[in-house]
């Protein structure tokens, strides 16, 4: 279970109670998630009505590989991308207007809970939909006044699978060194003349919420930084179009795009690029991947993920090219 710092039933209340969101009710431990301590906390309400009455939130205990710097650009994004009706959960303030609390020296956060489910095999039509909303994202944060790097950017990824090294990961996958020269290509990649925007940059169908074919909430944006907007459809893309075995699945690719483009026409520099952006988001994805395969002990009770799932989905985008808009 994903909760690494244990807080009893009176620390829970004790911190509820500074939120005008009611009394705590109850509160569960989320398993999912593996960076941070998550609870499903059910309370009175503001009115202070129980059951069917009652409101729900998610609290997140920030453990590791969040700066509490970087709290308040996550926190009053969501605010922002909320107040423009995107469907994310709004941070819940606490009574003197702070976005989150320390606790036990960790930063603390009340999020809204969303309904609906991640879908585990999309349709065309779900895919659609959250290319639409990808794009309304992108125009609602326009004018979204704080900036973030994106701290897993193309170079990141090759200085991660350079750290690595061509023996080590060999003793994963024969094939893997092969790519720490197409992550130095594609780190020499010049975006800077892309349009830009706030991206969500992990747009996986575990960070979606749906209800039949409604997208009900985008979640988790823990890597969402300051960048161009094509990357992020290009993350998203590599992230749904493809089935357990890695088959490209070209009803769900294009259904994407074209949800996209029906809010945001991709630009012509767009175009011409989404093939390499995806091959760099792959790599992204080899490298953390890869990285945490070779740092995980092999008596770890944790699944380590296959780092091959994403060469193999680079190795696609480099055969496709230009064909992947076709």
């Amino acid at each position: 279970m994903a909760v690494y710092t244990h807080l009893g039933a009176e620390d829970l209340a004790r911190l509820i109670a500074h939120y005008d969101v009611g009394e705590l009710v109850s509160a569960k431990g989320i398993a999912e998630g593996v960076s941070n301590s998550n609870w499903l906390v059910e309370t009175t309400g503001a009115d202070g009505s129980k059951g069917s009455g009652g409101a729900r939130f998610i609290l997140t205990l920030y453990e590791r590989r969040i700066d509490t710097a970087d709290l308040p650009y996550f926190l009053d994004l969501l605010d922002h991308l909320a107040s423009k009706d995107c469907p994310v959960p709004r941070t819940m303030h606490d009574r003197d207007g702070a976005s989150y609390r320390m606790v036990e020296g960790k930063a603390a956060a009340l999020i809204e809970f969303l309904p609906g489910v991640s879908p585990t095999r999309p349709t065309p039509t779900q895919a659609h939909a959250v290319g639409e909303v990808l794009a309304r994202l992108h125009l609602a944060a326009l004018d979204f006044p704080r900036t973030r790097a994106n701290a897993m950017d193309f170079a990141a990824s090759a200085a991660i699978l350079d750290a690595c090294g061509a023996d080590r990961l060999a003793t994963i996958d024969a094939a893997l060194p092969a790519m720490l020269g197409a992550a130095r290509a594609a780190a020499a990649l010049d975006l800077s003349a892309l349009p830009q925007s706030q991206t969500h940059t992990d747009l996986f169908p575990d960070n979606v919420l749906m209800l039949g074919d409604q997208v009900t909430g985008l979640i988790d944006f823990y890597f969402a930084c300051t960048g161009p907007m094509a990357l992020d459809l290009a993350v998203t893309h590599a992230a749904w179009c493809f089935d357990g075995a890695n088959a490209y699945l070209p009803q769900l690719g294009t259904a994407l795009i074209a949800g996209y483009e029906s809010v945001r026409p991709l630009e012509p520099e767009e175009r011409v690029l989404l093939p390499e952006l995806a091959k760099g988001v792959c790599l992204r994805f080899v490298a953390s991947r890869a990285e945490d395969w070779l740092d995980t002990p092999d008596d770890a009770l944790v699944t380590r993920k296959d780092p091959m799932q994403f060469v193999e989905r680079w190795g696609f985008y480099d055969r496709i090219g230009a064909g992947l808009l076709a």
